[in-house]
């Protein structure tokens, strides 16, 4: 079973989460180019905006700021993701869900971004219907715990009970390997994103690739084919 993270691993916005959540720090507090100085791969949309007010407000933002922030994000978000030039798929994608489609692998979802934002994304990049389950920045903020309730709900999908090692996390930064490996899942890396190949291996994940073309090769060496 198969958990993917989004951003940088199965597409880029091309800047527009950045670009919404500088709007909205700027019409909100007056607070301009906040997301200049975070760097947003592997990071929980809370803890994304909890850096941005600590650059922009010098504090941290209350639980009603945060959810009034993130409700004004989300239509920035999908009214960008519509005009984004930069908005595109990562290499080899479709063929590698397609693969573990038709090998009865269930897909699902671990990432930072709320799961309004990971919806809208997915919608956007036409891969929305291919994920049955996930788990979301709006579960935790702790990269850990999302990665664990996703697992719950790939569980309660398959109506079985599943062995954290039967979960294989697939990103592209040092937090999905750390957060994958503290669930007791097996990790895929790939260098697609914004961290070299050098700095994810050094994570140690079970595997690192530089596409996703390369990992329905390793599914068929480590899961028997059905």
């Amino acid at each position: 079973m198969y958990l993917f993270d989004i951003d940088g691993t199965l597409l880029l916005s091309g800047g527009v989460g950045s670009r919404a959540i500088n709007r909205v720090f700027d019409e909100r507090f007056g607070a301009k180019g906040v997301m200049d100085q975070v760097s947003p791969s592997g990071k929980t949309d809370e803890v994304i905006f909890q850096e941005c007010a600590a650059i922009g407000l010098s504090r941290a933002l209350s639980a009603d700021e945060l959810t009034e922030l993130i409700e004004a994000y989300l239509p920035l978000l999908v009214e960008g993701m519509a005009q984004s030039p930069g908005f595109r798929l990562m290499p080899h994608v479709e063929p590698c869900l397609d693969f573990l489609s038709s090998h009865q692998s269930l897909l699902g979802i671990a990432t930072g971004n709320v799961e309004l934002a990971a919806a809208a994304k997915l919608q956007r990049a036409g891969l929305k219907e291919r994920f049955h389950f996930g788990g979301y920045g709006s579960d935790s903020p702790i990269r850990s715990e999302l990665v664990a309730k996703a697992m719950e709900r790939g569980a309660e999908v398959s109506e079985r009970s599943i062995r954290p090692e039967e979960f294989v996390v697939v990103g592209d930064t040092v937090y999905d390997i750390e957060a994958g490996h503290a669930c007791g899942a097996r990790v895929i890396a790939v260098a697609t994103g914004h961290v070299s190949a050098e700095r994810l291996a050094a994570a140690r994940p079970d595997a690192l690739f530089e596409t996703l073309e390369e990992l329905p090769e390793w599914h068929a060496a480590h899961f028997a084919l059905s």
